[in-house]
């Protein structure tokens, strides 16, 4: 019992940062837009908030930098998926492979002069610890869902709400008209271009934040390349939920339970079967399925895993 309570309670942790941007691309998706950018926007809100919270010591100030840090990176695939109409798949790409190089360069050259200016390796001495709820934090195994940090707690507000926006209100079913049939949103008086920037820099916030989880509450440090393919597993994630808010927090539950799991069984002395090389490739070769999935899904136009119908798909005004 003790054992699925601490194997629940790291992958509590680890699913905290995913589940953040899989929200986030979930409503980006929802508009139209798809962003495969996610993994150097994750990476690029982890540096900036370890970096900010390693020279303030101030971590809700790092947080904010790293959410400013995502909505700025989404804004650059914005205007050139948007605006400039470009191909989202090529604007998306280029924004992980700009990110990943751009982190990696900055995380060997913001650090103190005493480690050769270099982050790499470096701790905070605070981070974002667990906060235990007294009574509720003894259940056994359920426990761990109440001593986790204030950044697993907000989801927990943060999800239903997400859910609720998307599908009770007038503002969720913009989007989801946005991103259905873009023509008919325009017809409606919905300013198409405007929704999908909003929701696309929105999108970016939350990888942000998802990267400082990591950076400021996980794995409080920085190493290159520390997300670890996080960002891919993202796009799967918001496939495997539906394009559902509500249906995010099984995937990333999933997933994290699945990653946690190895590591868990390694503390516990267990030896393991699984090559750490194919653990390496695991979030590209489930990114390769569920893309498969979604492209046969779409070509059917039916089931759970039918994306929106104007997705990736520029559209202007002026559009016959």
């Amino acid at each position: 019992m003790d054992f699925i309570t601490k194997l629940l309670a790291v992958t509590i942790a680890m699913g905290t940062s995913l589940t953040y941007a899989t929200l986030g691309e979930i409503y980006t998706q929802k508009s139209g837009v798809l962003n495969l950018g996610m993994e150097g926007i994750m990476l690029m809100g982890a540096l900036s908030g370890f970096a900010t919270a390693f020279y303030t010591a101030n971590l809700a100030f790092a947080l904010v930098v790293a959410i400013l840090t995502g909505g700025l990176f989404s804004l650059i695939h914005a205007f050139l998926s948007v605006t400039m109409r470009a191909n989202q798949v090529v604007s998306g790409l280029s924004i992980t492979l700009f990110g990943t190089g751009l982190a990696n360069f900055l995380g060997q050259r913001l650090g103190p002069e005493s480690n050769n200016f270099n982050l790499v390796g470096m701790n905070l001495s605070s981070k974002f610890d667990n906060i235990a709820i007294p009574g509720l934090e003894s259940i056994p195994v359920l426990g761990a869902f109440f001593d986790v940090s204030i950044l697993t707690y907000a989801l927990y507000i943060i999800i239903p709400f997400s859910w609720f926006f998307m599908y009770k209100t007038r503002f969720g079913l913009a989007i989801r008209a946005v991103g259905e049939s873009p023509k008919t949103a325009t017809a409606m008086g919905l300013n198409v271009s405007a929704i999908r920037y909003l929701y696309t820099v929105i999108g970016g916030m939350m990888a942000g934040l998802g990267g400082a989880c990591l950076s400021l509450s996980f794995t409080p440090s920085w190493n290159d390349g520390m997300t670890g393919g996080k960002g891919w597993i993202v796009i799967a994630l918001v496939i495997f939920a539906g394009w559902n808010p509500g249906k995010a927090v099984i995937g990333t539950l999933v997933f994290g339970g699945i990653t946690s799991l190895q590591f868990s069984l390694q503390a516990a002395g267990v030896k393991m079967v699984i090559p750490t090389q194919f653990l390496a490739i695991a979030p590209y070769l489930i990114t390769f399925f569920t893309l498969s999935v979604m492209t046969i899904a779409n070509n059917n136009r039916k089931g759970a895993f039918a994306a929106p119908s104007a997705l990736a798909v520029p559209f202007a005004i002026d559009d016959k």
